[in-house]
């Protein structure tokens, strides 16, 4: 195992367990708020998370750091597989704002590297590339993996809509039809959204873990959900939920209308435009006053545009970087 890093007046340490899950809530929250965005974590939804997660042991993968004896911030890596692409080797950390400037991020960034390549050194595979991300206002994380020779290579962003009125009149086509999700739908609708993903960027092959970590999110309300279905099954969805813990922080009434995909067979005719005005008329029945999700700036199909035509507003923006191993 990689040594742990030193630091004057700080400390480093494994992860603990669920003892730590309240720790990682609220870095993760703090962080976020440091960026300028509103993103809040519970001990419940990182349970949930951890409950299953793939190709990354959190005993061994996750380290700790303690100021005055109180986590001030954390880091943890894993490994996935791009079909027909690299092998990728993700890391992430969390840091108080309060923390910053103080070395902890290269500290961990130095860890997550060595740790990531132990994992590495056992893979059998030609194209490795470290991959991270991070929010366009954190300057000092951009500098730093800048710095230490890490490229751009994609673009993601938080949209916002700050009205659920003045909604355009758009119907799915013909041979569509929206049916109430029952219990028995469940596994139909995980297995088409992988399958509407699976040309889209970055896309990594799903495992029954995945599928047990899509039922276990903490803030599924398959009443909120618009699920086209034809004759050969599921042409199209978006899986709204409403993040009440996020709303109860910030004062809000945001709905998130998540997970839009579309059937290769029916892109490109208004299917997920028609869904996405069904799920925000859903939402404001429920007394949702602004939507918001988030989108691959780069999505082939043209996802973007389309959001932007429907009235989401750029209100964050995130970089993905790799380089190589």
């Amino acid at each position: 195992m990689s040594a742990l890093p030193e630091l004057n007046g700080v400390s480093f340490r494994m992860f603990r367990g669920e003892p730590d899950y309240p720790h990682l809530a609220r870095l993760i929250t703090a962080a976020a708020r440091g960026e300028g965005d509103d993103r809040v974590e519970t001990p419940e939804s990182i349970a949930a998370g951890y409950a299953h997660l793939e190709r990354s042991d959190p005993t061994r993968d996750l380290v700790v750091a303690e100021a005055d004896g109180a986590p001030v911030g954390y880091t943890r890596v894993w490994w996935s597989q791009e079909v027909d692409g690299p092998r990728l080797y993700g890391h992430t950390c969390f840091l108080d704002p309060d923390f910053r400037g103080r070395g902890i991020g290269t500290a961990f960034l130095a860890w997550e590297q060595a740790r990531l390549r132990e994992i590495a050194a056992d893979h059998d595979v030609p194209d490795k590339l470290f991959e991270t991300y991070c929010n366009d206002e954190d300057a000092g994380a951009t500098a730093l993996f800048r710095g230490d020779g890490y490229e751009p290579v994609t673009y993601d962003a938080k949209m916002v809509r700050p009205s659920v009125d003045d909604l355009p009149d758009h119907r799915l086509p013909e041979g569509l039809e929206i049916r109430l999700v029952r219990e028995e739908d469940m596994r139909a609708i995980w297995e088409a959204e992988v399958e509407h993903f699976r040309d889209h960027w970055g896309f990594v092959e799903q495992t029954e873990a995945s599928y047990e970590r899509f039922l276990s999110f903490p803030y599924n309300d398959p009443t909120l959900w618009k699920v086209a279905w034809d004759s050969e099954g599921v042409a199209g969805m978006v899986r709204s939920f409403i993040d009440t813990a996020q709303n109860a922080a910030h004062g809000k009434n945001l709905g998130w209308t998540e997970s839009i995909s579309t059937a290769r067979r029916w892109r490109r005719r208004g299917v997920a435009k028609a869904l996405i005005v069904e799920s925000i008329r859903e939402l404001a029945s429920r007394g949702i006053t602004e939507v918001a999700l988030g989108v691959h700036t780069e999505n082939p199909n043209g996802a973007f545009d389309l959001y932007a035509g429907l009235g989401y507003e750029v209100v964050g923006r995130w970089t993905t970087y790799r380089k190589p191993l």
